[in-house]
């Protein structure tokens, strides 16, 4: 059975007319840089996520710099965030000269838990930073509570959760600003690197408009540094073909994670947990393992059927190389460093049959065995 981790081939043959369409009207008008394709995107995107302004720009990685930078983030600043993400949240906060102050994950979601945050507020915060990991949100009203409270603004990272909703309010509208990726296997992907910055205030969205674009609003007059990070128009153009799909695509994954829940009902794994007041678009499927040591020999199992899989992710931030810090030494976050130890993501995609996701689960049945 030919079963792929992120299956683009085949969904992007389905969407080919289309996608062609668009990129052939960017090559006819021969507006590479910004353009009505890139303005009718943003436009577009802006209602889906029914907020006033969406900014195009290069990567979600630069979308999370652009945003620190327009807040206002300044060597010395602090930044709360998770430590169970991809490194460009945090590469994102050492880039402004900012430090990046962890608080840990909650169990069951892995995502940023609010009871921690006035442990680590302190008057050096600027940004508290939370991640809406593998596809849904958790306790954003607590959150923007504490927030409110100390005057700290909100950058939500929405690199993996676009379409999803938290008490019916989309993802990465309860934050001053928010940045998603559009990277080819997010649910809503461009062929190429991309991101958009997102935010309902007009000033806001001049100043990140204009650091995205060297800090200038009129050409050759430059206010203050910037970046160079726009949206290329051709990504525009695969990105606006595909976004009228974005609610079906969600939904066949949506679709997979049933099928997952139920063939693994008896597994001795434990299956991704669902927020009840949030949505999840299940960028990722992501099991957990019982005990430390199970995954290797179940991945190793899974490939020798055919069955891809990944770790998101093998190492917590403060514990990378890249990122070490004093004030977090290894067993300082321990929610997160286990649940780093015992995580594995299953294929996810919109192209995946109840049938392949039930061969998938019997093979880890018989790996792990029942519960």
């Amino acid at each position: 059975m030919n079963i792929q981790l992120v299956d683009l081939v085949s969904l992007h043959k389905k969407l080919k007319p289309e996608i062609d369409a668009e990129m052939e009207h960017v090559l006819s008008t021969s507006y590479f840089i910004n353009g009505p394709i890139v303005q009718e995107l943003e436009k577009n995107l802006a209602e889906f996520l029914s907020v006033k302004h969406a900014i195009g720009c290069a990567s979600g990685t630069d979308g999370l710099i652009v945003g620190l930078m327009a807040l206002g983030v300044k060597p010395g600043d602090e930044v709360i965030t998770s430590p169970f993400t991809f490194a460009a949240t945090i590469e994102a906060i050492l880039f402004v000269g900012a430090k990046p102050r962890y608080v840990d994950i909650d169990p069951q979601t892995f995502n940023l838990e609010p009871a921690f945050l006035t442990d680590v507020i302190s008057e050096k915060t600027k940004v508290i930073l939370p991640v809406h990991l593998y596809g849904q949100g958790y306790k954003l009203p607590e959150i923007v509570e504490i927030a409110s409270k100390y005057n700290i603004d909100i950058l939500e990272d929405n690199a993996q959760a676009f379409g999803a909703t938290y008490n019916d309010k989309p993802l990465g509208t309860f934050g001053k600003v928010s940045a998603t990726s559009f990277f080819p296997a997010k649910n809503l992907g461009a062929f190429g690197d991309a991101g958009g910055i997102f935010t309902d205030d007009d000033a806001l969205a001049d100043k990140l408009r204009m650091i995205s674009q060297h800090g200038s609003k009129l050409r050759y007059h430059h206010e203050f540094l910037g970046l160079n990070s726009r949206l290329d128009a051709l990504q525009a153009a695969v990105l606006k073909a595909k976004l009228p799909h974005l609610s079906e695509f969600n939904q066949a994954r949506l679709n997979a994670a049933n099928w997952y829940d139920r063939y693994l009902a008896s597994a001795n794994v434990k299956v991704p947990y669902r927020e009840p007041n949030s949505t999840h678009i299940f960028h990722q499927y992501t099991i957990v393992l019982p005990e430390d040591g199970m995954r290797d020999n179940l991945q190793e199992a899974l490939k020798k059927h055919g069955v891809p899989s990944a770790v998101h992710y093998p190492v917590p931030t403060h514990l990378q190389p890249a990122f070490k810090d004093k004030n977090y030494p290894e067993g300082s976050l321990p929610i997160a460093e286990q649940i780093a130890k015992r995580v594995l993501s299953l294929p996810m995609h919109t192209e995946l049959t109840e049938s392949q996701v039930q061969y998938v689960s019997e093979k880890i049945v018989e790996c792990v065995g029942r519960a």
